[in-house]
């Protein structure tokens, strides 16, 4: 499917995410907790296939031949420990949760108005009370403040982080149609809404995430003018899919992996990939 100017894939894939969260959302609060665990516990085994699809790019014939038979999994290897020493050195994954909870703070007190208690008598109003508002009522608790960071974090990751999120967009930019986008928005609105009925509004914020790292791909791909080797897609896409395997524990509840922390590992992956290349 192509289309006459870049990024309708990714305005098409913000949509998709905005409406499943709204979905979700409306229809969250009337789900017991024990649905909730039970969809997050699907999203985390979903999470997990996904990341093994992705991961198997470790093999791909042209990663293989560009770099050699045993290179691809120490290039996958040296990009995660490279990005994750340099992540966690800048601290990304405390820097990420800070930003989403500071945006947390300020929608709950965004929804924060006067009430006042209006008791009629008589038919006649009497006189207006401010009513004290509890902290737990402002979304301000610990636990609202977790499942916010939660949503976003998680929702953001697994939605930018995706080898349709790279080759989709890189396909946009360069032209080759937005079919690979529109795909992976329909996998995201049922994501959305899935996310959004268990970790709330936190879940749309993701929305904006996607617009800005999908717009800024694409937008590389309209000013490089050609889309990268396949030896280097392929090292990034096998990078990206174990840092999904890092996600899908987390929302199984097995393990909290920083993944925020392992981000610059999807630059490392191509570099090192093209530096292999080099050395042959």
């Amino acid at each position: 499917m192509n289309v006459d100017f870049p990024g309708l894939g990714t305005l098409v894939n913000v949509g998709t995410i905005v409406v499943g969260s709204l979905l979700g959302m409306a229809v969250g609060h009337r789900l017991p907790q024990r649905t909730h665990a039970v969809v997050t516990d699907i999203l985390g085994l979903v999470t997990l296939l996904v990341a093994a699809l992705s991961a198997v790019a470790v093999t791909d014939a042209a990663f293989v031949s560009a770099t050699g038979s045993g290179a691809p999994v120490l290039i996958v290897l040296g990009s995660l420990l490279i990005g994750g020493i340099a992540g966690s050195l800048l601290r990304i994954e405390d820097r990420l949760e800070g930003l989403a909870g500071r945006i947390q703070g300020w929608l709950a007190r965004r929804s924060d108005v006067p009430r006042s208690d209006v008791p009629r008598s008589g038919g006649r109003r009497t006189a207006r009370r401010p009513v004290v508002i509890d902290a737990s009522e402002t979304g301000q608790d610990p636990a609202a403040r977790e499942r916010f960071i939660e949503g976003w974090l998680t929702a953001s990751l697994l939605f930018c982080v995706g080898p349709l999120a790279i080759l989709g967009s890189l396909s946009d930019g360069l032209g080759r149609g937005i079919d690979q986008l529109l795909l992976k928005s329909v996998l995201d609105g049922f994501a959305a809404l899935a996310f959004a009925s268990s970790f709330g509004v936190g879940v749309l914020l993701s929305a904006v995430s996607v617009g800005v790292v999908q717009g800024l791909v694409t937008l590389a791909g309209v000013l490089l003018g050609s889309v990268l080797p396949d030896a280097h897609i392929a090292a990034l896409t096998a990078t990206g899919g174990l840092m999904l395997v890092g996600i899908g524990l987390r929302l199984l509840h097995l393990k909290q992996i920083p993944v925020g922390d392992l981000l610059p590992a999807l630059v490392v992956a191509p570099l090192l990939t093209q530096l292999v290349i080099m050395l042959r």
